[in-house]
């Protein structure tokens, strides 16, 4: 892919994060082109993570999310999804019918929260209810009220969260997981850390490392494998995300029913990825999406830089960066997780009065986390290098 044209067209299909950071970047990088951002949502863009913090818990208003307008010269088009891609043509179809053409396009279409029921793991007819947009934790915010008994599904970031939220409104809260609260996603000692959080504020950890089936029809009752059934005023489902690809069907883009990216974020000769619907690779080989607000951002830059500059674009070295809210902590991570292995502790106490962790990996670099410490997102980063910068002499 050479340098974009002036006289070229440049298509943004995803109104999210990446979307809108990616528009700005193109013309923050010089493109004097067409420019048009189409968006699903009849809203402007806003900052998802704090649907299960803030808004949840009323603390933080809609203007409170929304993000900052784009001030660059773009045409937006909200309210509308894209339906299909003509590949020959080079068009967008909307669901409204209208085609969009475009010289050189980005997927930044994000993703739906995954069902148990794509999972195969429901009953025919099962209502099940999840947890993705405004609305959704509008909903959810408004159930809260009459202080149900809520079961979730699903012991990842967004069912932990949401189960903090849950619990400090007054509901009785119990979460159901093949494996112990984040495992997974942060590793062992995190993990015991943020369980043990939880359950000091009432709430039920439950795993069944055979999983669980939703049954019934209206509100389902969750069956465990291993035997037991749990039943519960209101059952979420919080079993991670997929990626917003329908669209893409049979335009051969896909791959397993992925969209997959090189380094560049180019999925295709004149089309980028970015954000959580693009499969970005991993070390070791193989590609893998990374659905975050930090990746959303990274990504969303280093495709605008392919868009504009071409081939001659810099390839993207994610610095993973991440963050949660929810029983009282708060923990910011940077670097590669899970994070195996008991840590250093660099600075603090017990994690619940602040602590500066540090855990190092065999291949030289580190992992490091502030839990319920204030610290800049460059100076936490900084402990990462092989050799960190010691805290006493950063600035």
């Amino acid at each position: 892919m050479g340098p974009a044209r002036p006289t070229e067209r440049i298509v943004v299909v995803g109104a999210s994060l990446a979307g809108v950071t990616l528009a700005d970047a193109v013309r923050r990088q010089g493109f004097t082109g067409s420019l048009t951002l189409v968006g699903a949502e009849p809203r402007a863009a806003y900052n998802r993570p704090a649907l299960s913090k803030g808004v949840l818990d009323g603390t933080a208003t809609d203007a409170d999310i929304t993000l900052p307008p784009l001030t660059c010269d773009v045409d937006e088009i909200v309210g509308t999804a894209a339906a299909g891609l003509d590949v020959d043509r080079r068009e967008v179809v909307l669901e409204d019918g209208r085609r969009i053409p475009y010289d050189r396009l980005a997927v930044t279409t994000g993703a739906r929260a995954r069902r148990l029921a794509d999972l195969g793991a429901a009953d025919p007819g099962v209502h099940e209810t999840v947890f993705r947009d405004l609305d959704d934790a509008r909903h959810l915010a408004a159930a809260l009220r009459g202080r149900p008994k809520v079961v979730i599904v699903g012991a990842g970031i967004l069912g932990m969260e949401l189960a903090s939220v849950c619990a400090a409104s007054g509901a009785a809260v119990v979460v159901v997981d093949r494996q112990p609260p984040l495992l997974a996603q942060l590793g062992r000692y995190l993990s015991d850390l943020l369980a043990d959080a939880a359950s000091a504020h009432g709430v039920e950890l439950v795993h069944d490392p055979a999983g669980v089936r939703l049954r019934g029809t209206g509100t389902p009752v969750v069956e465990l494998a291993g035997g037991g059934r749990i039943e519960g005023d209101l059952v979420l489902s919080a079993v991670g995300c997929a990626p917003n690809v329908g669209w893409l069907a049979r335009t051969g883009l896909l791959t397993d029913g992925g969209l997959r990216v090189d380094a560049r974020c180019r999925a295709a000769p004149g089309v980028v990825a970015a954000g959580d619907v693009a499969a970005f690779p991993v070390p070791g080989g193989g590609h893998r999406r990374t659905p975050s607000w930090n990746s959303a951002l990274e990504q969303g830059r280093a495709a605008a830089r392919t868009l504009v500059d071409g081939d001659d674009a810099p390839a993207l070295v994610p610095s993973p960066y991440f963050w949660t809210e929810q029983f009282g902590l708060t923990v910011r991570i940077c670097g590669e997780l899970p994070a195996r292995g008991t840590p250093a502790l660099l600075r603090g106490g017990p994690p619940s009065d602040g602590a500066l962790l540090r855990w190092s990996d065999a291949g030289g670099g580190a992992t490091a986390a502030a839990v319920n410490t204030r610290m800049p997102i460059a100076r936490l980063r900084a402990l990462t290098r092989p050799e960190p910068v010691p805290l006493e002499v950063q600035r």
